[in-house]
């Protein structure tokens, strides 16, 4: 539980997780709406909703909808389209091309002299500024845009009663949650998202979870006051007090916060924006969101190339200037290498990828709500998992009713119906199986004498659902099933036939041991049990507390045979390196057979109990080698998720119930399905729309092969950037001029950089994908020092072919004249484009290119085209323009045996460093 701080007035303020703490002006205002309402009588209410328990008319439900506009809060959405263009351009690459294209201008139009002009610099950089930032920006506009519509494939509804024009009797109807006006009354049940800000007028055994607005991780209970508790005076508003009284109003319940357990029935007086969870997320959205894992590591990245941008261009400059003299077409020449060196399509690679990546998994029936989940899918190492519905069929079946001997008895089913028909609670598969049985069975298997008078609703802690029936002479009898350990712990008795006996240690051991056998047969247990009311002491409601003194009547097996594809997608998860660890509310003993049968090794399971009794360390430690942890609560699913995280891993957690809210929101990739609870579908990173292993093992393929084409444009623009750098500096401590003007270096990056826009269409090598995948920036800093000198042996066998074999060193020193140096340029800028490009191939795959591994068909066309144009432009009636001229055509027999060269030292470097490295990207 989150720790309180006392503020002045000496009372605790109420810590917040998620929103920000404290009241402004407008949210006190709508705060006094929502206590003007608690304590007053409900017709009061009603009034002043202009309303009545039986609901609203439709027509008038669709006037107010319309009047007052949809029940939605401020939430995080994509911008406005021009505001999407104007943010393309906040990245620190692209920033660095404009700084470079204003000095450019400063340098090569401003300063110089009329016949010297030339904008070519400035259009090249804003060319490239513009082609990355406007890619960015349609990928990302796409993106949103296919994000919006598959959260729209997962709704969340509320149940409410309505009135057609000319039916007086109200009628349950499902609806959007979006569709809720002020005036509704709506039907609550354990796992309902509170849908609006509401006022209690009828519950049972609520209790609400508000740790979406407080952090509190226990639940409260929330009841209705029936108009017992006067007027709340001015002075004594809990709005004007803090908000943490406001949060404990007891017949008030906050829209975003779900139901634990009990049931309700509520008016709704504030909807969108009036509501408090609305006037927090106007300031939440305005707001930045903490950075996840993927967002820290693009940024560390990002940086990384920054600072390494930073120590070279400097070095070049320095070496130019002293070595050629002229200090200002060195720096000219400088702030050309320090564009070669900038990644500029990084964002627009990322965004893409992810977008692709996200499309791909709908195909596969997976929702993604957050794009960047797509990584932390694919770097995902353990998957945490429930059992029921995942590794079973989720269809439970009714095998056994017996008495406490572990014989057939009809009455145990009779006790069982009446239990699961007469509550009104969330029912289970379990409740669903009885009716399901009784039905079958026909009447002799229900006790229609009886009625209901009440009943305290299933929750996590206590386990077991009681209902209290009456017959029809008025005697009431209390009917409880459980979980065995649970129920035996609230019984005194046992019976078997008519004999009645007392429950000691000898009784209680053998029912745990008869439960137990059947366990270990794979069934799930539960005990019915019951008592008799003394007339003297039959109420019309009742508490938790009076479940005591109940008599064991005997037991229910039921069994969920487990999926079919349980076994090969566990296979297929642990083969692609995801371990798989089962966390369930359930028997040890049942999820132990469970996971032999599907071929999960369960080893020692740790149980609940076990675990509040570890330390933080301690739990570290043991969920090392822990398989199964079996009869958790929810804030003990949570405690693990945090423990794996702790060591390292990155965990996703697959949940579909109430119970596993806590550790979707802790979990770094939040799993759910479309059929689950609404708290767990809005707490989710993605939802599957089919509940199978399977789904999940495409899903972390998906996500592997998304990061692993955004790994390779980094590693392979980084190495060769840095290359190129490296080049450039050998050949200006040479050559007696710049082995490639500024221009030349502009117009190679951005042919290279538009050659790279189809990688996110690449394949990946099945190798790769076999492991989970993080952000290393330590490994591409390494691959750049390894990589990158790998072309620069074959630039300087470029500068000597030029200054040697097509007389660019004979020009020099015949005349000093710019002959030479075109010739210099040409030669190097061709062979410079066809290197960086073709390594592409040479590095996309730790393989050896084109017989191990050949890249996707849009990859090999746009690489082929760059090559293509790069080796037409010296040829091209722009080659005099820019500096170029015709080369020989024998140059090119001398380019294909330097192509050859460089291929073989790049697979020969490649393998020296996967040997000694044992990775590649």
């Amino acid at each position: 539980m989150n720790q309180t701080a006392k503020n002045k007035a000496g009372k605790p303020k109420q810590k917040q997780k998620g929103f920000i703490s404290g009241s402004s002006a407008p949210e006190q205002k709508i705060s006094m709406r929502v206590v003007e309402e608690s304590g007053k009588p409900i017709q009061a209410t009603f009034n002043r909703t202009k309303t009545s328990p039986f609901g609203l008319f439709n027509h008038d439900a669709a006037e107010r909808l319309q009047r007052s506009g949809p029940n939605e809060v401020a939430h995080d959405k994509a911008p406005h389209a021009l505001v999407q263009l104007a943010l393309s351009f906040k990245n620190p690459f692209v920033i660095v091309l404009l700084i470079l294209a204003s000095i450019s201008y400063i340098l090569d139009v401003h300063l110089a002299e009329p016949d010297e002009r030339s904008w070519k610099g400035v259009i090249i950089l804003l060319t490239m500024v513009t082609i990355s930032s406007l890619l960015r920006f349609f990928q990302e506009y796409r993106s949103n845009k296919a994000a919006e519509r598959l959260k729209s494939m997962v709704r969340t509804t509320a149940i409410v009663l309505r009135r057609s024009n000319d039916a007086a009797n109200p009628q349950r109807q499902e609806i959007p949650m979006r569709e809720l006006v002020v005036g509704d009354i709506v039907s609550l049940q354990a796992g309902d998202m509170i849908p609006a800000d509401i006022r209690l007028f009828a519950s049972r055994d609520l209790f609400i979870s508000q740790a979406v607005l407080t952090g509190e991780a226990l639940p409260i209970e929330k009841y209705d006051t029936l108009g017992a508790v006067a007027q709340k005076s001015a002075d004594a508003n809990p709005a004007a007090d803090n908000q943490a009284d406001l949060l404990d109003l007891s017949d008030i319940c906050f829209m975003g916060t779900n139901v634990v357990s009990g049931t309700a029935t509520a008016v709704v007086v504030a909807t969108g924006a009036n509501t408090y969870f609305g006037s927090l997320a106007k300031n939440v959205v305005s707001h930045k969101r903490i950075e996840t894992s993927f967002d820290r590591g693009v940024s560390s990245v990002s940086w990384l190339l920054i600072r390494f941008m930073l120590v070279m261009v400097p070095i070049v400059f320095m070496i130019n200037g002293v070595t050629k003299g002229d200090w200002m077409s060195a720096l000219t020449f400088a702030l050309a290498v320090a564009v070669g060196l900038t990644p500029e399509m990084l964002p627009m690679i990322v965004s893409a990828n992810l977008a692709k990546g996200a499309m791909a998994m709908a195909r596969r029936k997976v929702v993604v709500k957050r794009l960047n989940s797509v990584q932390n899918f694919g770097a995902m190492d353990v998957l945490c998992t429930d059992k029921t519905g995942t590794l079973t069929q989720d269809k439970i079946i009714l095998e056994r009713h017996l008495d406490i001997s572990g014989n057939k008895d009809e009455s145990i089913l009779q006790l069982a119906w009446l239990n699961s028909f007469h509550q009104s609670g969330q029912k289970n598969l379990m409740d669903i199986a009885i009716v399901s049985h009784a039905d079958q069975h026909g009447a002799a298997a229900k006790l229609l004498q009886y009625s209901k008078i009440d009943e305290m609703p299933f929750d996590f802690v206590r386990r077991r659902l009681s209902v209290i029936v009456e017959d029809q002479g008025g005697a009431q009898l209390m009917v409880s099933k459980g979980a065995v350990e649970e129920m035996l712990a609230v019984c005194s008795h046992t019976q078997q036939g008519e004999a009645v006996q007392v429950l000691d240690a000898k009784a209680r051991t053998a029912l745990l041991e008869k439960a137990r056998e059947y366990n270990e047969e794979g069934y799930r247990v539960l005990i019915v049990a019951t008592r008799q009311i003394d007339p003297a002491h039959a109420k019309a409601q009742y508490k938790t507390e009076d479940e005591a003194q109940l008599v064991v009547r005997g037991f229910l097996t039921f069994f969920d045979p487990p999926k079919d594809s349980a076994a090969p997608a566990i296979s297929a998860l642990q083969e692609y390196g995801v371990a798989v660890k089962v966390l369930t509310g359930d028997n040890a003993i049942v999820t132990l057979k469970v996971c032999r049968d599907v071929g999960l090794d369960p080893g020692t399971p740790l149980v609940g109990q076990e675990i509040e009794a570890m330390s933080e360390q301690q739990l570290n430690e043991a969920v090392k080698y822990t398989t199964v942890f079996a009869k958790l609560t929810p804030l003990q699913k949570s405690r693990v998720v945090k423990a794996l995280q702790a060591n390292g891993h990155t965990v996703g957690f697959l949940g579909d119930g109430i119970n596993d809210a806590p550790a979707l929101r802790d979990a770094d990739v939040g799993i759910s399905v479309d059929s689950g609870a609404d708290i767990a579908k809005e707490t989710a990173d993605i939802i599957l729309l089919e509940k199978s292993l399977m789904v999940l093992e495409e899903g972390v393929v998906k996500g592997r092969e998304t990061f692993g084409n955004i790994l390779k444009y980094l590693n392979m623009t980084a190495s060769s950037n840095f290359g190129n750098v490296f080049s450039v500096l050998v050949a200006s401590a040479w050559l007696p001029w710049e082995p490639m003007l500024a221009v030349h270096l502009l117009i190679q990056n951005l042919i290279y950089d538009i050659s790279q826009m189809m990688l996110p269409w690449d394949k990946m090598d099945e190798d790769f994908l076999k492991k989970p995948r993080k952000w290393d920036a330590g490994n591409i800093r390494r691959f750049m020092i390894w990589i990158g000198p790998t072309s620069s042996v074959f630039d300087i066998t470029t500068y000597i072919l030029m200054w040697t074999v097509f007389g660019a060193g004979a020009m020099y020193a015949a005349d000093g004249g710019s002959a030479g140096q075109n010739i210099m340029n040409s030669g190097w800028f061709i062979e410079g484009l066809v290197s960086q490009t073709l390594v592409v191939h040479m590095l996309r795959t730790r393989k050896i290119p084109f017989i191990q591994s050949t890249a996707a068909l849009p990859v090999l066309l746009s690489t082929a085209i760059a090559i293509g144009i790069g080796c037409y432009l010296p040829f091209s009636p722009l080659a005099a323009s820019i500096g170029f001229v015709a080369l020989d055509k024998s140059y090119f027999y001398w380019l294909i045996a330097t192509m050859v060269g460089y291929m073989i030292l790049a697979q020969t470097v490649k393998t020296i460093y996967i040997r000694r490295y044992g990775q590649w990207f």
